[in-house]
């Protein structure tokens, strides 16, 4: 009798693992249908190979690095030198290698931009459907409060409150680099909440939407089911965007000093390239390497992230 139920045991279970491989495949195949359209597009081919560069260059930095600079016997007096075949861009002003720091300051960059972009992303798209779904006094209150970030010039704004909260970094788990993403995060989510508030708003009125509610889901359970989905491309393409922005902005907030002077990124390098006299010594491994970075990982995601754009956003869709 234990035979027939363990056979029927084995036949079920390979079933649901034939079963499980469809589902994945699936999933596979629909993602790869998404992304084939983005990568054929030049912009967005380029921006990818351009950040699967980067992107390998901040990973695999720890075993790249030729040494390690914080470490007391990465100190010479081999100072602001040029390229050589010791130190393929040269040494700073403590004798340390520049092309270690160039691929540790790829980790830190990274880190800020997406981490920053995925803060000002989650409070946009919250902000951007309660605006836009609940309509009435709620919309009325965040459209102002939307209104008002979206006016705040964002480099003096940025600079002043991590001026202000740096002398509290000390507690924080990143340091200055948390706090850079925190400012940085905080006050750009403005534009994603105005793009989701859009969507959301032609949203709500649809069939689909309407019927959910109808049939007992609940209006949390319509956001979270019919709403988010549909306006999470959209939410994509704006963050891929935004984190060319947040480097861009990390940057100019580590040239001007408020980065942290225990972790390494390409604006802080740029801050101790000036501070140095890297330019008028001829060392321009120093300031030069770092410069290029930022602006091809800015280029990267600008053209990901418009080429994504250009695919999820109706108007744009409309243009083509």
């Amino acid at each position: 009798m234990n035979v027939p139920t363990l056979a029927a045991t084995e036949e079920q279970r390979a079933t649901a693992d034939r079963l499980n491989s469809q589902r994945s495949s699936g999933r596979f195949a629909r993602a790869a249908r998404a992304v084939r359209p983005v990568l054929s597009d030049p912009r967005g081919g380029t921006g990818a190979a351009l950040l699967t560069l980067f992107g390998a260059m901040a990973l695999l930095a720890p075993w790249l690095a030729p040494q390690d600079p914080h470490d007391a016997a990465s100190f010479s007096s081999d100072i602001l030198s040029g390229p050589s075949s010791a130190h393929l861009l040269g040494t700073d002003e403590n004798g340390r290698d520049l092309l270690s720091q160039l691929l540790l300051g790829a980790q830190d960059t990274m880190l800020v931009g997406f981490t920053a972009a995925l803060v000002s992303s989650v409070i946009g798209t919250s902000v951007g459907i309660a605006a836009g779904y609940f309509g009435g006094w709620t919309d009325r209150l965040l459209k102002i409060l939307n209104d008002w970030f979206l006016v705040l010039p964002m480099i003096p704004v940025t600079v002043l409150a991590a001026s202000l909260l740096g002398n509290r970094a000390a507690d924080l788990p990143l340091g200055r680099t948390s706090v850079l993403i925190v400012v940085i995060g905080l006050f750009g989510w403005a534009g994603t909440s105005r793009i989701v508030r859009a969507e959301v708003l032609s949203l709500k009125h649809r069939a689909f939407v309407e019927r959910s509610v109808v049939l007992g889901a609940g209006r949390l359970r319509a956001i979270r089911t019919q709403i988010l989905p549909n306006v999470m491309p959209l939410v994509l393409a704006n963050a891929v965007v935004y984190v060319a922005l947040a480097i861009l902005t990390e940057s100019t907030l580590s040239f001007l000093g408020l980065g942290d002077p225990d972790r390494f990124s390409w604006g802080g390098m740029l801050q101790s390239a000036q501070e140095a006299g890297a330019m008028s010594t001829g060392a321009w491994g120093y300031f030069f390497v770092p410069g290029l970075g930022i602006t091809l990982v800015v280029l990267g995601f600008s053209l990901l992230g418009h080429a994504i754009e250009s695919r999820v956003d109706p108007r744009l869709r409309e243009q083509r």
